[in-house]
């Protein structure tokens, strides 16, 4: 239990605001971020409701998801701070799906450290194709993708396009697409996305 003091001074940061705010903007519901965050969707609710303060482990579990760091939550002028580095060994490696099961590729997001973004910028390593087909999806907005390494199939809507190194591709990401990896060499790209 904390005292009066610590939960007023806790509240004004008002974090449960900040994070309901992300969540929106993100069209996700509370399960959906319990999954993304192995947390439950009550735990979740009692922090944007302000009724429990998490811990600094467990925000930093929900921020990631998010692509933000902790001092979305803290700072009082968020839009003042527009430079936002992340260094190499700061990134962190992600599945495509919370689940890890039949993933097509990882990602790093190259731009958490930013706030109030724009955009957002990912390194992907994409893995060889298990049996079957490759799975697609689609998210509002656009998506800008540069080869680094090897080669990739990506196919948006019904038709596929074959980038190399050095190649690049801009396309709507509402349409379902998907991506290929083509051979067993290490493949990467950048990866930007724009709501």
């Amino acid at each position: 239990m904390i005292s009066a003091t610590l939960n007023q001074e806790l509240r004004n940061y008002a974090i449960g605001d900040k994070l309901r705010a992300l969540r929106l903007k993100k069209k996700m519901g509370l399960v959906e971020l319990g999954r993304h965050t192995a947390l439950s969707a009550g735990l979740l609710s009692k922090v944007e409701r302000g009724k429990l303060f998490p811990t600094l482990p467990t925000l930093l579990r929900i921020a990631m998801v998010f692509g933000v760091g902790l001092e979305y939550f803290f700072s009082e002028d968020r839009k003042r701070h527009i430079v936002g580095i992340v260094r190499r060994s700061e990134r962190k490696c992600f599945p495509e799906r919370p689940d890890g099961r039949d993933i097509s590729f990882y990602f790093e997001s190259l731009d958490f450290a930013a706030l109030e973004r724009r955009l957002n910028a990912y390194h992907a390593e994409f893995e060889p194709l298990q049996a079957g087909k490759a799975r697609t999806h689609e998210h509002s907005g656009v998506e800008f993708l540069f080869m680094l390494r090897d080669r990739l199939e990506i196919t948006v809507a019904t038709i596929t396009h074959v980038l190399d190194a050095d190649d690049s591709i801009y396309f709507d990401s509402s349409l379902p697409h998907s991506y290929r990896r083509t051979s067993r060499k290490p493949c990467s790209a950048l990866v930007i996305t724009v709501p």
